[in-house]
């Protein structure tokens, strides 16, 4: 379907990957893994020839349509909604383009009539009739409104802008299918509607995502890209990972027989070889994972940052009552009636369609900004710390550097007591002298880390705490989340997060809100709260 030879990239001061060959096949989803920086999405761009390589070359069989996933989105805002789906198969919306001037002419030459005759052959081959509601299905899927498909996308608000330009990618079921982050911004329905069409999609689809539960869900195969190199390996991101520190384990144990440490990792397949996507096709990856020798696999040179709190005082039992609170944002409600209870021990996870309505909660309750109606009502035993998804305002004195930047948020002013919560994050040595000024938006997150860390909070409001990190510090979130003793309010669109830390969620809407005791998986899949959550903003 797509072959990669001999492919590099490689700059003046930097090398991201070279002699790269893989064969992309029909049937299969890749996902496409490394640390920030390695080149992921570049990688995507060369596949779409929207970059050119240094050396190498990228072959797609003969009349084979590549979609790719558009992260520009106002380059569509003089176009209807269902025009900017449609254009996902330029071909066919140049024929319909062609078609319409042709037929709003009062009379049409010879020459003309012919091409008319040819364009509507083509366009009928290409499943042309069914275009307009094929698109609709599509924006249907996504829970974008009837009232909405005829609105300029200039009209469109951000949050569904990202699904119909999602909507066009998937549009004419491409042969080879490019996304890149696609589950970005979207809601939980979104990303298991995604999720779903994936795993029934027959074609190839190579994806970049930080979301584990997506890449477990959808992915038969991993690209990882380090040492400079790019590898392909069968099964989803969980059996990557896993498999991968089961070998770091055996190659550092030198005295265990290779046989031993064979028969292991072959133990290790067998039970993780049954992929949950593509279950026609369980069989023959089974048999191709059997296969995999010791060698195959070589564990990742990818750090992991460490994330763990102390808690200064104990919290007492009761933590936050929220009674019947509400806001309004230009005379509009934004949330209205969101009430809930928070004990010693409670994670709650904080969704909604609305990325603004959570972070405008969230710092309610951290007392940033007040409710137009409603009471907050905290414990006397908590201390409170806010993490916020926009951290701009933190780094303002861009000639600091990483210690004197982390020193007014500690008791301790001593360098070496500093440089141990930077160590954490993976900021040794003379990383720590590095201005502010300098800093990724990855890096700036495990500073903000370092920060709450040094905080010792028994309550901790979190606002989007997977942004701009690699799936290495995602991990040590999550970890450092689940060991926590204190109680926690997280917004976040990290299905695994949720899943593994929080014991309630409440979902709020601009209608109202909802609130469960129990996993995110439970809440998602109950029927009778589908109805309920789909009035939240109705």
């Amino acid at each position: 379907m797509i072959t990669v030879s001999n492919l590099s990239l490689v700059f003046s001061d930097k090398k991201l990957f070279e002699d790269v060959n893989i064969k992309f096949t029909k049937g299969n989803c890749y996902g496409v893994i490394g640390a920030n920086g390695a080149g992921k999405s570049t990688f995507l761009k060369i596949l779409s020839s929207q970059r050119e390589p240094s050396k190498g070359s990228v072959i797609i069989d003969k009349d084979k349509r590549l979609a790719f996933l558009s992260q520009d989105q106002n380059a569509f805002d003089d176009f209807s909604v269902i025009q900017t789906v449609m254009m996902g198969h330029q071909q066919l919306f140049e024929i319909m383009q062609q078609k319409e001037v042709l037929y709003a002419k009062d009379t049409i030459t010879d020459e003309e009539g012919y091409l008319l005759s040819e364009l509507e052959t083509t366009f009928a081959e290409m499943n042309g009739w069914e275009a307009e509601s094929d698109a609709e299905k599509l924006l249907h899927g996504l829970r974008i409104s009837k009232f909405d498909f005829e609105k300029k996308m200039s009209e469109i608000l951000p949050k569904n802008k990202v699904k119909i330009l999602l909507a066009q990618a998937l549009f004419g079921n491409p042969d080879i299918l490019l996304l890149d982050e696609p589950t970005n911004n979207l809601d939980f329905d979104a990303i298991t509607w995604l999720e779903k069409f994936l795993m029934d999609y027959e074609n190839t689809v190579i994806t970049v995502s930080h979301d584990r539960h997506f890449l477990n869900n959808v992915c038969t195969h991993m690209v990882d890209i380090d040492y400079y190199q790019v590898k392909l390996y069968s099964g989803n991101y969980d059996f990557w990972i896993e498999s991968s520190q089961l070998v770091q384990k055996l190659m550092a144990d030198k005295n265990k027989k290779k046989e031993d440490q064979i028969a292991e990792l072959k133990a290790f397949i067998t039970r993780f070889s049954a992929n949950l996507s593509k279950s026609s096709q369980a069989t023959s990856r089974k048999k191709s994972l059997e296969k995999i020798e010791l060698d195959e696999i070589v564990p990742s040179t990818r750090k992991y940052p460490f994330i763990g709190f102390d808690i200064e005082k104990q919290l007492g039992k009761d933590v936050l009552e929220v009674d019947n609170l509400s806001y309004e944002l230009d005379g509009k409600p934004l949330f209205k009636n969101v009430s809930f209870t928070m004990s010693n021990g409670d994670k709650v996870a904080l969704l909604g369609e609305n990325n603004l309505a959570n972070t405008v909660l969230i710092k309610i309750l951290a007392g940033e900004l007040n409710p137009t109606s409603g009471t907050i009502k905290w414990g006397q035993t908590a201390r409170v710390s806010h993490f916020p998804s926009d951290n701009d305002d933190f780094f303002n004195n861009k000639s600091l550097n990483l210690i004197d930047w982390l020193r007014p948020y500690s008791k301790e002013p001593a360098e070496s007591y500093l440089r141990g919560f930077l160590g954490r994050m993976l900021f040794s040595g003379d990383q720590a002298l590095k201005e502010v000024k300098h800093l990724s938006g990855g890096e700036r997150m495990r500073c903000m880390y370092s920060k709450l860390m040094l905080s010792q909070a028994n309550t901790l409001l979190i606002d989007a705490p997977t942004n701009h990190l690699d799936l290495e510090s995602i991990q040590a979130v999550n970890k450092g989340f689940e060991e926590y003793k204190g109680a926690m309010v997280i917004a976040s669109h990290d299905h695994t997060l949720l899943q593994s830390v929080c014991n309630k969620i409440v979902e709020i809407g601009s209608q109202g809100a909802l609130m469960y005791e129990g996993k995110l998986d439970e809440y998602l899949t109950i029927e009778e709260l589908k109805s309920k959550r789909l009035s939240l903003n109705q």
